[in-house]
């Protein structure tokens, strides 16, 4: 029997037994329409209970984005995953944007087919949200969830946007805050509004997109994007539209070149871009401003109509040991999903041999970028979870800021 933690966390019952209601999941027979819970659950069980481990996994990932090796077609943790449990990884670096990656999977899965990915890392946020309500995504196995229960952080368990991890198990989560070269701007910067001085002009960089951006923007205005209501999006976008003349370009993934190159000097960031970029240019900086900040996670999901959802589940436990999740850390710098991951750091600088290695691994133990202090986690916030009436409005206020 599946368990049922996690669909019966807040709000996780009645979402999952709706959308299975709507028209079942892959290789189930029909809930036939009640939406009841208890078909929800027999949906469930009976598709995992009609596929088994079939030795190949197909997995998709953002660029840059998983421990390498020697080359870059060598990732150690993908090879330990083989090793163990004798299935074999096809990865690739096909996610680049993601409304873009949205709108090349959504007509392909609406038309009841397979993308041909097993695992695909998606970010909370509207395209997700949209993945989730169009039946797109299928429910995990919680049986095979013992690595997650036992080791993930409370920041990957139950989120607010897929309460109950009922769709998704976190990657790696990450900070957009405000990335920075202190000697080429002057001074320090602490605030949103400094992202709005005129001695900056032509050297700001800013995210053009709906999620990263609009939620910035509401904390510059000192509103939390979390629960902001259209008044506050409008006075958001009328900050974004008085600083535009001063905005250089609105970036999407393209903004640490310009940044290390002195092209700009102060951009939106994430945190871990900015923990690299920092190996070549140690001047720069990471800062959360006084207003807050906003955290994301980029969330493994398993699309519909999978060749091997079995596999994909245990890789997505896999790397929720603290050893497989440290390799990912050590190489990515994002905020990992598992707390316990530092205890390996710890013991990799205790047993280094050589005082750069030893530094090394107290930096990854001490970083803040990688493990957020509760002080920390405080400044931190969540994308608002818009309505499907909502999100027309919100694209219609915030896209013409960065599209005109």
């Amino acid at each position: 029997m599946i368990t049922r933690r996690g669909a019966l966390q807040l709000g996780g019952a009645s979402a999952l037994a709706a959308t299975l209601a709507a028209c079942g999941i892959p290789g189930t027979k029909s809930t036939g329409g009640t939406g009841s819970l208890q078909d929800a659950f027999a949906a469930i069980e009976e598709f995992w209970a009609s596929h088994k481990k079939t030795g190949t996994l197909d997995f998709e990932n953002w660029p840059l984005y998983i421990d390498v090796g020697k080359n870059d077609s060598d990732h150690p943790s993908l090879d330990l995953f083989t090793k163990q449990t004798g299935i074999k990884v096809t990865y690739t670096e096909g996610i680049q944007q993601v409304d873009s990656y949205f709108g090349k999977i959504q007509p392909v899965l609406a038309s009841g087919q397979g993308i041909g990915k097993d695992i695909i890392v998606i970010t909370n946020g509207l395209y997700l949200d949209k993945l989730i309500e169009s039946d797109f995504l299928i429910p995990l196995d919680q049986n095979r969830m013992t690595n997650f229960y036992k080791y993930a952080s409370e920041l990957a368990k139950d989120p607010s946007y897929d309460r109950g991890n009922n769709y998704t198990m976190p990657w790696q989560s990450g900070i957009t805050g405000i990335g920075y070269d202190p000697r080429k701007v002057g001074k320090k910067i602490t605030s949103w509004d400094d992202l709005r001085d005129p001695a900056l002009k032509g050297k700001i960089g800013m995210f053009g997109d709906t999620e990263d951006m609009p939620g910035c923007a509401l904390l510059a205005i000192g509103v939390a994007p979390e629960t902001s209501q259209e008044p506050d999006w409008r006075r958001a976008a009328d900050w974004l539209t008085k600083q535009r003349p001063l905005v250089r370009k609105y970036y999407e993934q393209d903004y640490i070149a310009p940044l290390k190159s002195g092209d700009i000097w102060a951009t939106m960031a994430w945190s871990g871009d900015i923990f690299q970029a920092k190996i070549d240019k140690p001047n720069l900086e990471f800062v959360v401003p006084d207003e807050g900040a906003m955290i994301w996670s980029d969330n493994m999901c398993i699309p519909k109509y999978a060749a091997h959802p079995v596999d994909a589940m245990v890789y997505m436990d896999y790397v929720y040991q603290p050893k497989i999740a440290a390799m990912i850390a050590d190489y990515v710098n994002y905020i990992t999903p598992v707390p316990d991951a530092k205890l390996v750091f710890a013991q990799e600088a205790k047993n280094a041999t050589n005082a750069d290695d030893k530094s090394y691994y107290r930096g990854l133990v001490s970083s803040p970028l990688i493990f957020p202090t509760p002080e920390d986690y405080a400044k931190l916030h969540r994308y608002r979870v818009l309505t499907k009436d909502e999100q027309t409005t919100w694209n219609s206020i915030f896209q013409p800021v960065y599209q005109s």
